[in-house]
C-alpha cells in the first residue's frame, strides 16, 4: 500500500485542481485521483527496476574490457564494488518486485542504450571514483551511495524524463512522490534483504482508492462549514486571504479528524503541517499549526471527534 502522506497529497493536489477551476466536474477529477495512484505505482516499480538495468551494464562493461586486445590490468581486475553492493544486488535479486513489474507488465525492454548512457555518466563522476577507490567501505556507505546514484542520475536524468514524457502527460506530478517513494525505501533497506520494499509492494488497491474517495469528497462536502470555522478561528484574516493551499489542508484536516476514526488526532495534525512545509507558502507551517490546534479543541469540548481504539484521541 503507498503510504499515507502519498495519498493525502493526491488529494491535495486533487482538490487544488477542483477548486481551481470552477466548471470542474468533481467527479472526473476524483477518477484521475483514483488514476493517479497507480500510475505512481507502477512509476515507482520502474524506478526501482532501474537499478538491476545499470547493474546489468556494469557487469557487461567489466566483461568487455577484460576482452579487450590489450586489457590493462584494472580490466583484468575490475572494481567490483558497485556491482556487488549488497544493497544493490538485494534489490535485483527480489522476488517480490519480479513478480510485481511481471504482473503490471512493467519493463525497460528496448532501453538498453538509455542505460548504457546513465552507466556513462555515473562511471565519470567523481563521486563514482571516490566510492570505488575508498578503502574504508562499509555498509552505511553502501547504502549512501546507493541513494546518491538515484538521486542524482536516475531521478533526476534528461534522459529518463524524455522516456516517462512519451508515455504519459502526468509523469511529471507523479514521478515527483513516486521517486521519493524510491528514496524512502532505500533508506530503510538493510544489507543483503529488501523485504522492507514490502512496505510498499504489499498494497491494498481497494483500501487505497477508499481513503482517498472518502477523503477528496467529504472534504468538498464540507466544504463551506469547514471554512467558515477556519475563518472563525484565524485572527485578522478573512477567509478570502488566506491562501488557497493553506485552506484546503486545513479542509483536508478537519475532513480527516472527524470522518476518520482509525487515525489518532496527532498524526492527522502532524501530517498536513508537514505538507504545508512542503507544499504551500513559507510561513504555512506555523499558521496551520495554529489554526488546527484552536479548531481540534473546539471539536473536542464540542464532543464531535470520536476515535476507535484506546489514546488515539490524544496520540
Amino acid at each position: 500500500m503507498l503510504n499515507r502522506r502519498y495519498l493525502r497529497i493526491k488529494v491535495y493536489q486533487s482538490l487544488y485542481a477542483y477548486w481551481q477551476a470552477n466548471d470542474t466536474s468533481a467527479a472526473r477529477i476524483e477518477k484521475e485521483l483514483v488514476g493517479s495512484i497507480d500510475r505512481t505505482y507502477d512509476l515507482f516499480l520502474s524506478l526501482l527496476l532501474t537499478f538491476g538495468e545499470l547493474r546489468h551494464v556494469a557487469e557487461l562493461r567489466i566483461e568487455e574490457r577484460k576482452k579487450k586486445r590489450m586489457p590493462t590490468a584494472e580490466d583484468l581486475n575490475p572494481k567490483r564494488r558497485f556491482v556487488d553492493n549488497p544493497y544493490l544486488v538485494s534489490i535485483v535479486q527480489n522476488e517480490r518486485l519480479r513478480q510485481e513489474c511481471d504482473k503490471r507488465r512493467i519493463s525497460w525492454v528496448g532501453h538498453h542504450e538509455l542505460f548504457v548512457q546513465i552507466h556513462k555518466d555515473i562511471e565519470a563522476s567523481e563521486a563514482h571514483q571516490a566510492y570505488l577507490n575508498d578503502g574504508n567501505a562499509d555498509l552505511r556507505k553502501d547504502l549512501q551511495y546507493l541513494v546518491q546514484v538515484f538521486i542524482e542520475h536516475i531521478a533526476n536524468s534528461e534522459l529518463l524524463h524524455e522516456v516517462y514524457d512519451s508515455r504519459t502527460i502526468y509523469w511529471l506530478e507523479d514521478l515527483d512522490l513516486a521517486a521519493a517513494m524510491v528514496k524512502r525505501s532505500l533508506e530503510q533497506l538493510r544489507a543483503g534483504s529488501a523485504d522492507s520494499l514490502f512496505d510498499e509492494l504489499a498494497r491494498d488497491n481497494g483500501e487505497e482508492q477508499a481513503f482517498v474517495r472518502d477523503l477528496f469528497q467529504g472534504t468538498i462536502r464540507n466544504s463551506v462549514e469547514h471554512e467558515e470555522a477556519i475563518a472563525a478561528r484565524s485572527s485578522n484574516w478573512e477567509s478570502d486571504r488566506i491562501a488557497m493551499s493553506d485552506m484546503i489542508l486545513m479542509k483536508m484536516a478537519l475532513t480527516e479528524v472527524l470522518q476518520f476514526d482509525q487515525i489518532p488526532v496527532k498524526v492527522t495534525m502532524n501530517e498536513y503541517i508537514e505538507i504545508a512545509k512542503a507544499y504551500s507558502t513559507p510561513k504555512s507551517k506555523n499558521f496551520v499549526n495554529g489554526v488546527l490546534d484552536k479548531l481540534f479543541l473546539d471539536l473536542r469540548s464540542a464532543g464531535r471527534i470520536h476515535k476507535v481504539g484506546r489514546g488515539l484521541l490524544d496520540s
